[in-house]
């Protein structure tokens, strides 16, 4: 079942319903400038057993990209209480968990914390979070979230074929260590054909992508478990991982300090659930069974 989901100011998002209709239901998005759709090897574990709610964040993957963006952390939080409601109005309410990347997991904890916690349970993998200042772990991420965002705006938008993005994820450092075939899955789903031209543009606006890295050096989102009130799964990044993203050590402070239910996946950088799609699923499916869930 395919449906859109219409937010505040004229943009829909397109949501997709896979899997067991009478499941417990589960929804997944993505992280910055990627698409839910190139996640596949990690979420086809679910479609046995649950009904999946699989969607794109403004101006990403299948939603048609809007002018004015909105595209700030504030107005994808309203956009989730958005698509949250407009899918329980249409399937009905049942036991729901969401489970969230990067920046959709930080905009799920921006939710759960100022508009509400809608889930029996909430998965979140590596959400790049930046401690307080002072905090060990700061300077890193922080420095981290400024190349980033030099990245972005910086970063090719046109593509003659779906091979060259392709061929330009399997050759980049994040890219290296993903599964077989997402290269090309990921390349995909977060590109269109070129409204003005031939070829094919990045879904996602460069400059849209940069907004969002740059805004986490100013939201302030250190909570404490015990802030969402309900259960919480926090799976990070190696925190050891040679070479790795430095928001494995913030997700393990961030876990260890403020008494999250924490693990990482050994030998995983930022992008987890596309090197190690198993065992995140195993990791997944095994807090949604102690939240009885599974």
């Amino acid at each position: 079942m395919t449906f859109d989901v219409p937010l505040e100011d004229g943009a829909r998002i397109r949501v997709r319903r896979h899997g067991n209709p009478d499941g417990v239901r589960l929804f997944l998005s993505h992280g910055n400038g990627y698409a839910i759709n190139g996640y596949l090897p990690y979420w086809q574990h679910f479609l046995g057993r649950f009904d999946l709610i699989i969607f794109d964040f403004r101006n990403h993957g299948e939603n048609v990209p809007v002018t004015p963006a909105h595209h700030t952390y504030a107005q994808l939080s309203r956009d989730l209480e958005r698509v949250y409601g407009g899918v329980m109005t249409k399937l009905g309410a049942r036991k729901t968990a969401g489970i969230f990347h990067s920046m959709s997991s930080r905009t799920a904890m921006k939710h759960a914390l100022e508009i509400g916690f809608r889930w029996d349970a909430l998965v979140l993998f590596d959400p790049p979070n930046v401690p307080p200042p002072g905090h060990p772990v700061h300077r890193a991420m922080a420095a981290f979230e400024v190349r980033l965002t030099e990245f972005a705006r910086n970063r090719r938008t046109h593509f003659a074929n779906i091979d060259e993005l392709a061929a330009d994820f399997a050759k980049s450092r994040v890219g290296q260590t993903w599964v077989p075939g997402v290269h090309e899955l990921m390349a995909r789903s977060v590109l269109r054909k070129d409204p003005d031209g031939d070829g094919f543009v990045l879904v996602c606006d460069p400059a849209n992508e940069a907004a969002i890295y740059a805004e986490a050096m100013s939201m302030n989102l250190w909570p404490r478990a015990s802030d969402f009130g309900g259960p919480v799964k926090l799976i990070g990044a190696d925190p050891d991982f040679k070479g790795g993203p430095p928001t494995g050590r913030a997700n393990r402070a961030l876990g260890t300090e403020n008494g999250y239910d924490y693990t990482f996946v050994p030998g995983a950088g930022h992008m987890l659930q596309l090197e190690k799609p198993d065992e995140c699923a195993r990791l997944t499916l095994g807090f949604l069974k102690e939240c009885g869930l599974g």
